[in-house]
């Protein structure tokens, strides 16, 4: 699973294989939480995260939510997404 960004000690990845399951989403890893966020809403999916990360990576997919679209369908189509830049 490539790495797709990283800031602020926050990994955020994204698996890539035919036919990758729906709803579109990323994942993140800080420290020992670990969650899965969907790209249309922005919300955790399934797992945890400290306040101030999750609003950390929100406001990095709102930035980014064409570019996080764009990779999960690289992603559904077995191909590699490309990197994001991170949040600064």
């Amino acid at each position: 699973m490539p790495t797709i960004s990283m800031f602020y000690g926050i990994i955020i990845r994204m698996y890539y294989a035919p036919g990758e399951h729906n709803p579109p989403h990323f994942h993140v890893y800080y420290n020992e939480y670990k969650a899965t966020v969907s790209i249309d809403s922005i919300e955790v999916m399934q797992g945890e995260l400290p306040r101030r990360q999750l609003r950390l990576v929100q406001a990095w997919a709102e930035l980014h939510l064409d570019e996080l679209r764009a990779d999960w369908q690289l992603a559904a189509n077995g191909e590699e997404p490309c990197r994001i830049p991170p949040l600064q």
